[in-house]
């Protein structure tokens, strides 16, 4: 399919932060398209052919309410990133794995702890380079946690307890992780041998492209209240770990596409993008991706929570105390490549819908049933992080999201700029020097992948915080700035 470079269709103002694709706009889109951007987002969103994307979700069967974008939006497979999507199985609603992407379960988790910046400052080029020599990082790069298929198939089916029982994770860690780190009805025995070969060395990696390790600071508290039962303060050290499913939730995308590709015909579903291909949920096929999809998500919790292990003990090595005693506790993780069975409100009644977020967060309110006990009053905190060379932020949860979003908010700042192009505009410069000008230390397995991740890549992330903060989706809690990182 040829795709235009940037969106000349309609986007018509649905409020200080919406804007509104009328179903009108394309025969066959069930519902509007809404984009949550405000009006300097929303120029830099129309140069990108994402919002095309977000029409031809709308046509997906048994799709509730709207297609839904967030105001990190930009070109991906099937759906753009940013994407929402939620359909009813009553409804003939459908699966799609576009919706979730390729990583599935890629998320991120942030470490609180006890030191402030004095206690770290001086060590920080010795703490950053023993985290990029012993945690393992870059493409198809393996590591020092190994499990044959019995051990993997256990893995994917318990998620992080299969690791407490290991002692790589406590209580503590599996309590303030989405969903527990496990997603009920997982089938790893739908997950291919070919799968099974690419992540039995893989838990425990950082990988490559956008994921990262990073060292960071709280800059600003906005919520004090919500801040104190996170346990964040300022010049308060924190560390957050984005990666995902690895090599193995690649190959479970892989495998669905091909085993999906014939089944929009074979069901009648008349879609405008192939890369949409779908099958209804509770068809065969719906139910194999669900499954296999399933495993491959308790396996990227796994892999967060083998990453965030590791990042205790190099603290505990170069700066010479136990990580407990540092009060390196998990604050939470949240997913952003998912699609999970949820109970929404639609119209006039609660049903439940299976939710596609495709580079969105989950962001429940306060009171919502699933949030760990700690964090009932204040909502869940959302994690959206941001470029390596400005800020992370931290916020919560708002009804808004229940009533606008299916639950959702952002879940990173967004690129404005393809690897391609940011390679090509970082050439002569030395974005490792840059960085430290910034005062942030970074390591990288080359240069290109320092490039292709440069700041100008990617919007203003304050920007994007601030659309979802306005429009009531989640609300602003604590600003962290980035001291050190290490990417693939």
């Amino acid at each position: 399919m040829k795709v235009a470079n940037r969106f000349t269709g309609p986007l018509e103002r649905a409020g200080d932060c919406c804007w509104r694709i009328p179903k009108s706009y394309k025969e066959g889109m069930r519902v509007d398209g809404l984009i949550y951007a405000d009006d300097k987002l929303i120029e830099l969103i129309r140069q990108d052919p994402a919002p095309e994307q977000v029409a031809n979700v709308a046509f997906l069967p048994g799709i509730q309410t709207a297609s839904l974008a967030m105001p990190d939006i930009h070109w991906g497979y099937g759906f753009c990133i940013g994407g929402v999507c939620a359909t009813d199985p009553q409804e003939d609603g459908v699966i799609s794995p576009g919706g979730v992407g390729y990583d599935i379960n890629c998320g991120v988790r942030l470490l609180r702890s006890e030191l402030e910046f004095d206690d770290v400052a001086p060590h920080m080029k010795q703490l950053v380079e023993n985290l990029f020599q012993r945690v393992p990082t870059g493409t198809g790069r393996g590591g020092k946690y190994r499990f044959d298929r019995d051990q993997l198939r256990e893995l994917m089916g318990d998620g992080p307890r299969f690791l407490a029982r290991r002692d790589l994770a406590t209580e503590r860690d599996i309590e303030f992780t989405e969903a527990h780190g496990c997603l009920d009805g997982a089938q790893p025995d739908y997950v291919s041998e070919r799968a099974l070969d690419r992540g039995y060395d893989q838990c425990g990696t950082l990988g490559s492209g956008n994921h990262f390790l990073e060292v960071q600071v709280v800059d600003q508290v906005f919520d004090r209240q919500a801040a104190d039962v996170m346990g964040l303060d300022e010049r308060m050290v924190c560390v957050m770990i984005h990666s995902g499913s690895r090599g193995l939730g690649y190959q479970v995308c892989d495998d669905a596409l091909r085993l999906l590709r014939g089944a929009p015909a074979k069901y009648g579903i008349q879609l405008p993008d192939r890369q949409l291909a779908c099958a209804p949920i509770e068809s065969p096929e719906g139910e194999h991706y669900l499954g296999a999809m399933r495993a491959a998500a308790n396996f990227a919790w796994c892999n967060r929570q083998l990453l965030m292990w590791q990042a205790r003990e190099v603290f505990e090595a170069t700066l010479g105390r136990p990580w407990g005693e540092m009060g390196m506790e998990l604050v939470y993780d949240v997913a952003h490549n998912i699609a999970k069975c949820e109970r929404h409100r639609v119209g006039e009644r609660e049903k439940e819908v299976w939710v596609h977020r495709k580079g969105a967060t989950r962001a429940f309110p306060p009171g919502h049933e699933e949030l760990p006990e700690a964090y009932h009053e204040i909502g869940q905190p959302v994690l959206i992080p941001g470029d390596m060379g400005r800020a992370s932020w931290v916020l919560v949860g708002q009804p808004g999201s229940m009533n606008e979003s299916f639950g959702s908010a952002c879940h990173g700042a967004g690129r404005v700029m393809s690897r391609t192009a940011a390679v090509k505009h970082a050439r002569g410069r030395r974005i490792d020097d840059e960085l430290a000008t910034r005062g942030v230390v970074a390591r990288a397995r080359s240069w290109k992948g320092l490039a292709e991740e440069q700041p100008d890549a990617y919007k203003n992330v304050d920007l994007v915080v601030d659309v979802v903060h306005n429009a009531g989706l989640a609300k602003k809690v604590a600003r962290l700035r980035p001291i050190g990182v290490i990417k693939g």
